[in-house]
């Protein structure tokens, strides 16, 4: 087994393997997520091509050149087929991305044993588990949706009682109750989101009462660990837009060029995932199996 995968590892550690992994194995995690959602992106290029916009450089109305490239981004089609389109293209991608990223967890598996992969072979490996993915993370919505739309309805409602007797008490209100609901939200999606590890890895769907027991005592870390990851991401994505927009304006190439950052960026996230995942089954399986032990000693008495 990987000596890396092996031991329990800290805060930094963690963003260590993460790096390194994906700097060691950048071709076949990247190739992976280009053969699984690269043609959607480009059927969503395609789409833009015939929607009419412009392949190279995009611009909008405008008396001076950065006015015509933000004007680009505000415009919106009137062409059904390509709004349609572009809703198919979203869909796609929250079908096959999903797919992609337990590739990449079979791929990291397979990393974390010594053994040899190949990427058709762990993408042949995802979509054995295709409907208990999906399945798994249609619910972990649904459960996400709950999660954040009751106590939005209720700070709201809260917000506007408060306003009636002052204004600032409504503001006060509306904020304490946001900053409260906002790590409980928190706290409890990171117990469950290992789900997928689960439903992936270990064959266990929807996976949430695993993922629950798995990130028992390291909550607090693991979110600490999402936000600096989303950090990361929205810099690298934020950087690449801010400078290719000037450039391009709302145009194929930038769609496309971005859509490649997204990629990155997602393998990114995706190899952090899964350092954090083979971490806490590193951490709990030995427990599990003291636990096997002695019901198997019960059983023989």
């Amino acid at each position: 087994m990987d000596q890396k995968f092996n031991k329990p590892k800290g805060f930094g550690e963690i963003l260590d393997h993460t790096f390194s992994l994906g700097k060691n194995h950048f071709k076949d995690f990247f190739m992976i997520l280009i053969i699984l959602v690269g043609p959607i992106y480009l059927l969503q290029a395609m789409i833009q091509l015939f929607s009419g916009v412009s392949f190279f450089r995009e611009l909008g109305e405008g008396g001076v050149w950065y006015e015509q490239i933000f004007s680009s981004f505000d415009e919106t089609s009137t062409n059904i087929g390509a709004d349609l389109g572009i809703i198919a293209v979203g869909l796609l991608t929250l079908i096959f991305m999903p797919v992609a990223e337990a590739a990449i967890l079979f791929a990291m598996n397979h990393i974390r044993k010594n053994e040899d992969f190949t990427v058709s072979s762990v993408i042949k490996k995802a979509f054995s588990r295709f409907w208990p993915i999906i399945g798994s993370s249609i619910l972990f919505g649904i459960i996400t949706f709950g999660l954040i739309i009751i106590p939005v309805l209720f700070v709201s409602l809260a917000g506007v009682i408060g306003a009636v007797l002052h204004p600032a008490v409504g503001i006060i209100l509306a904020i304490l109750l946001f900053l409260g609901f906002a790590v409980g939200i928190g706290f409890l999606l990171t117990r469950w989101s290992f789900y997928f590890g689960s439903v992936v890895i270990d064959r266990e769907a929807p996976g949430l009462s695993r993922s629950w027991r798995l990130s028992k005592g390291r909550t607090w870390i693991l979110m600490g660990l999402y936000i600096l990851f989303f950090l990361i991401i929205s810099s690298i994505s934020f950087a690449a837009e801010a400078t290719f927009s000037i450039a391009l304006g709302n145009s194929v190439l930038f769609t496309m060029i971005i859509n490649l950052v997204t990629l990155f960026t997602g393998m990114i996230f995706s190899v952090g995932y899964g350092v954090m995942y083979f971490d806490l089954k590193i951490r709990h399986d030995a427990d599990d199996l003291k636990d096997m032990i002695e019901d198997y000693k019960k059983i023989g008495d």
